[in-house]
């Protein structure tokens, strides 16, 4: 019997196959918080060589594994995780772009192609704050929305559960 792995504890304090259960009254079945940390560490080895790449190529690398990742964890009851993992990517891939454009004028430009006014595009293109936060920011989401992305085709991790779960 390997000690490391087995224990006595409550259900929701544990994990088997990447599965945990939630705290309630009727336990639900949902992700365990160290799968989601070990999909955010792939994420990241993947975006790592991003900067080079178009945004598409990207996506295209970034695919399989959401998709892998997905159907596996298609039993999940909950989906708060699943919202808070496809939110985290778009922030990823909005920092991308913005580490990408390098300089503001560059940033403007895209801001404005992408339907900012010409004093909101210049505002944000200079504000001086770091890639994350502009990632994050609202001129950002407003510029790339959900919308953006699933045009791209990146994978939704929540679409594609929901999706799998009325399949069977």
């Amino acid at each position: 019997m390997n000690e490391a792995k087995s224990a006595v504890a409550r259900p929701w304090q544990r994990k088997f196959l990447g599965y945990s259960l939630t705290r309630h009254q009727k336990p639900k079945l949902r992700i365990a918080r160290s799968s989601l940390e070990r999909l955010t560490e792939k994420v990241k080895v993947l975006l790592r060589g991003a900067r080079g790449r178009s945004l598409a190529a990207t996506i295209q690398t970034l695919n399989p594994v959401l998709r892998g990742w997905a159907a596996y964890f298609q039993l999940a009851e909950t989906k708060r995780a699943l919202e808070d993992c496809d939110g985290w990517i778009r922030h990823q891939l909005r920092c991308v772009l913005w580490r990408q454009w390098k300089r503001p004028y560059a940033r403007a430009r895209n801001l404005l192609q992408r339907g900012l006014t010409d004093e909101r595009a210049w505002r944000s293109a200079t504000n001086g704050r770091g890639p994350w936060w502009n990632a994050g920011a609202s001129h950002m989401h407003a510029a790339y929305p959900k919308s953006w992305f699933d045009h791209l085709g990146l994978v939704s991790l929540l679409d594609t559960v929901q999706r799998l779960q009325c399949v069977s």
